[in-house]
């Protein structure tokens, strides 16, 4: 191993598709003091999240996880039923149970290169208040829904995940924002921060998106200026597969996501499955997730 330790990040690994899970098994860190982020949709079921967390916490040196959809979905055949908040606090005791940090422990700090900087893991929903172009801001909930319907566009959440006893995700993600807001409050002071959520904290990485009105089930209004109030100096996310570095307001935002083997067997996860947050990448050309992506519409515009 070369180097010094490194904090280091993924999400997405969706470890319900065979390739994936051959792909998790292979991470391994380049120092034995690496940490590892991991930015939420581990797998669908508990078990499966279980599983990979268990072969990553005995590869690295700290692993810190926060839930993504995925895992708070109650799939047909689940051997554990429990839904909403009850989920997740199944999945944060069996997460502690493998020695693997949560929302729910102490914030960790970080006193390697790059740092001191305070590793904060958040778990901060939805509330269908990002929106694309097409859905006006004043436009209800119910509303937006039903345009995002009318363009073929509905997430799964909507069937396989229960907010209960929160009439909704919009109401669980109010809870968690309080919860998060009262904690990032009381954080040391001079400490920069390293934001983690499965959902980017603001609207900027959704106008990107394919499909866009997918942009409602991608976080909230309410955290886009976060990244300035709680002196980040990098925010760390996933959730949308597309993975970028971007810089909003001087910092650096990195989406660190793996995806569906359909999806990182095209680009050849050209940027590999872990991103080095702290010290950081190297390097001042384009990202090179971005630069293949730009290639890819330039080929599709001349054909």
């Amino acid at each position: 191993m070369t180097g010094g330790p490194r904090l280091l990040a993924t999400s997405d690994l969706h470890v319900n598709r065979s390739e994936n899970e051959d792909l998790v098994r292979e991470l391994h860190p380049t120092h034995p003091d690496d940490w590892l982020i991991v930015a939420g949709d581990v797998g669908d079921r508990v078990a499966t999240v279980a599983w990979a967390l268990e072969i990553l916490a005995e590869h690295f040196a700290t692993v810190i996880w926060v839930p993504g959809n995925h895992e708070l979905w109650t799939p047909p055949g689940d051997e554990v039923d429990l839904v909403g908040p009850a989920r997740y606090d199944h999945l944060v005791a069996v997460a502690r149970g493998l020695g693997v940090l949560t929302p729910e422990d102490p914030w960790p700090v970080w006193e390697g290169a790059g740092g001191p900087a305070l590793v904060c893991p958040m778990f901060v929903l939805y509330d269908y208040s990002v929106r694309p172009p097409s859905i006006p801001a004043d436009w209800s909930d119910e509303a937006a829904l039903e345009a995002a319907r009318e363009a073929g566009v509905v997430c799964t959440d909507e069937v396989l995940m229960s907010s209960d006893p929160f009439p909704g995700p919009a109401a669980w993600c109010a809870d968690r924002l309080a919860r998060t807001e009262a904690r990032l409050a009381e954080r040391p002071a001079g400490l920069p921060t390293v934001l983690v959520n499965h959902w980017p904290l603001t609207p900027h990485p959704t106008r990107i998106l394919r499909h866009p009105e997918f942009a409602l089930w991608c976080g909230t209004t309410a955290t886009a200026d976060w990244h300035v109030r709680h002196d980040a100096a990098v925010v760390v996310y996933g959730h949308l597969h597309i993975p970028r570095t971007t810089v909003e307001d001087g910092v650096r935002c990195e989406e660190v996501s793996v995806g569906y083997p359909r999806e990182w067997q095209r680009h050849g996860l050209v940027r590999g499955a872990l991103r080095e947050i702290l010290p950081g990448p190297g390097g001042d050309g384009p990202d090179p997730f971005t630069a293949w992506a730009a290639e890819q519409r330039a080929q599709r515009a001349r054909t």
